[in-house]
């Protein structure tokens, strides 16, 4: 994510346990799970219908004129879904500033950057065939959390290679993404992250047909796990400096988290499906920076077959020539 800093959303009230900001909506806590205080807090959360893919579980917005009965990332059968809950919206949604066209060539060009183990003519070769708008969900946080980390390094380690260190630490993290997309992966999401300038948000976009909108369909204080999850994803890049020595292995976190503060933002992407030899492939290209791309590709069995055949070879050779040193 860029490093532009985000205004947290206001928080009306404080959890009266951990004392984390309690945020419009909230139910619960999203640190300590406590309840919130006062009916106030769910009151003034929307209320919405939107569409819920019966096969893989993605929320997209519903509105009466651009309909969808078939979900567009599986082809499941969707239906309008009601929740009883208060359901969370995006204070900000990022605009498209990449074309089809340009995502189009985005993926040609990133296909024809994978590498010598990729067809030597997939680049030429593929064909883009479906290409869909969508706007992904997810929270940007900033938490102060006590991050508890081991690991192993050679100080201390006497005749052994290696000896176990632990410590504690406080950590104030900034602009820390958890996606909240059902339809793109978590792993998709964060590939596509870093392209993204949180400074341009600006209101709803209005509702078109082929252009999907995903909804939150779970509140943050439901998202506990997925939360921690993204903050122990981000506190592991930082915990390295922490462990002495100049060697390190096994290396793991695990975070407290004491304040939360959050901004939902809507993300612009496009998923794009191309055809190499009669077989399909996804992508995923950054609505505002098309050089960001990921997604599966196919490999190159000769390739992969040529280099094992060309190591199991010299390997024969440096054998047949230590066996003839030998005489």
């Amino acid at each position: 994510m860029p490093s532009a800093e985000l205004a947290a959303t206001p928080a009306r009230a404080a959890c009266g346990r951990c004392e984390s900001p309690v945020e419009t909506g909230d139910l619960r806590c999203a640190v300590c799970g406590l309840p919130t205080p006062g009916e106030a807090l769910v009151d003034a959360a929307t209320r919405v219908e939107f569409l819920r893919c019966e096969g893989c579980g993605a929320a997209v917005s519903y509105d009466v004129e651009v309909r969808a009965p078939k979900c567009s990332f599986c082809g499941s059968l969707m239906h309008v879904e009601r929740p009883e809950d208060p359901v969370e919206e995006a204070s900000l949604y990022l605009p498209f500033t990449v074309d089809p066209a340009g995502a189009a060539e985005g993926l040609r060009r990133w296909l024809g950057t994978l590498g010598f183990f990729r067809p030597s003519d997939l680049q030429a070769g593929a064909t883009v065939g479906e290409l869909k708008p969508l706007w992904w969900v997810g929270w940007v946080f900033d938490a102060e959390v006590l991050v508890s980390w081991a690991a192993d390094s050679e100080v201390g380690s006497r005749r052994a290679s290696w000896a176990p260190h632990a410590g504690q630490q406080s950590l104030n993290l900034r602009n820390v993404l958890v996606p909240a997309s059902r339809g793109l992966s978590a792993a998709e999401c964060q590939a596509i992250a870093r392209g993204y300038r949180v400074d341009s948000g600006g209101p709803p976009p209005e509702a078109r047909p082929g252009v999907l909108i995903e909804r939150f369909d779970v509140q943050r204080s439901a998202a506990r796990r997925a939360i921690v999850e993204g903050l122990e994803r981000a506190a592991l890049a930082h915990a390295s400096t922490w462990v002495p020595g100049s060697r390190q292995r096994k290396l793991s976190v695990a975070v407290l988290p004491r304040r939360l503060s959050s901004e939902r933002l809507a993300f612009p992407a496009y998923v794009l499906a191309y055809r190499y030899r009669d077989k399909l492939y996804r992508a995923v290209v950054n609505g505002q920076d098309a050089a960001v791309v990921t997604g599966k590709a196919p490999l190159s069995i000769a390739k992969i077959v040529l280099v094992i055949v060309g190591g199991l070879a010299a390997i024969a050779l440096i054998v047949a020539l230590i066996v003839v040193l030998a005489r």
